[in-house]
């Protein structure tokens, strides 16, 4: 028996990325998985077709989940195809790139509602499927939460705001037998990444990274399916930072430069 064998998995913005690199690892464990995605269709059909190959169910799922009612609908697709849920992987991340002197309210609320909103409205709706399964919920931030980066405020905020919500849910929802985490990332070699870096940024992270690589999105996953297992039972309301020593060695591109 795989260990999470007849388990049911919730990953948002899964057709690409960081989520879909979760969906895979999730799935080589042996739980059914629901794909979510809101625009890229084909993405989100690819990673379902690479998901069944790996011998589960597999549901795609079209929902924007800045929508309070294609929330709801979305829910509603999962208690009718599997009856209850396992697993909930906060996601779907979206945002804008300005300095903060820019952000107007129309990128400001978009990115508070699909980056933190929808953690708090997904569980909502999710506890009551997964009540008396031992559930595990698990949110994807990002160092933008504790560091400034130049043109991240909204999604540093944004990210800042759902590491909260983590830690409020993880405390409220241990009656319901439903375990809440948060993993963190620094830069992450994904087709979004270039929306938030500078052109030629990308080779300064490879180069400062103490491990001397970037954060891929399988090293992501492995940690995510990690505090999906019953060994990280004790785990509640962390946020586990996976970033290749990036955060504890603010000197090594000092170092790397021949400065120090």
């Amino acid at each position: 028996m795989k260990p999470l064998q007849g388990k049911v998995a919730l990953i948002t913005g899964s057709g690409r990325g960081i989520g879909k690199a979760i969906a895979l690892k999730l799935a080589s464990q042996g739980c059914d998985i629901v794909v979510n995605y809101f625009r890229r269709r084909e993405a989100a059909e690819q990673t379902a077709e690479e998901v069944r190959k790996l011998g589960v169910k597999v549901e795609v799922v079209k929902a924007n989940v800045g929508d309070p009612e294609k929330i709801a609908e979305l829910f509603d697709a999962i208690a009718k195809s599997f009856g209850h849920l396992d697993i909930f992987i906060s996601n779907a991340a979206s945002g804008v790139g300005r300095p903060i002197m820019d952000i107007d309210e129309k990128a400001w609320d978009w990115t508070l509602d699909i980056n933190a909103k929808a953690l708090l409205l997904c569980a909502q709706r999710a506890a009551p499927l997964m009540e008396g399964r031992n559930g595990k919920i698990v949110s994807i931030s990002s160092l933008g939460s504790k560091f400034v980066w130049p043109t991240y405020a909204a999604v540093g905020i944004s990210k800042a705001a759902l590491e909260a919500v983590t830690r409020y849910l993880a405390i409220e929802f241990i009656p319901k037998g439903i375990s809440v985490n948060a993993v963190s990332a620094s830069a992450v070699e994904t087709e979004a990444l270039k929306f938030y870096i500078k052109e030629g940024l990308v080779k300064d992270v490879k180069q400062t990274t103490p491990v001397g690589r970037m954060v891929t999105p399988e090293d992501v996953a492995n940690v995510v399916s990690f505090l999906c297992s019953e060994e990280a039972g004790m785990i509640r309301g962390q946020t586990i930072i996976v970033d290749g020593g990036t955060s504890v060695a603010p000197w090594a591109s000092v170092i790397e430069k021949g400065e120090g």
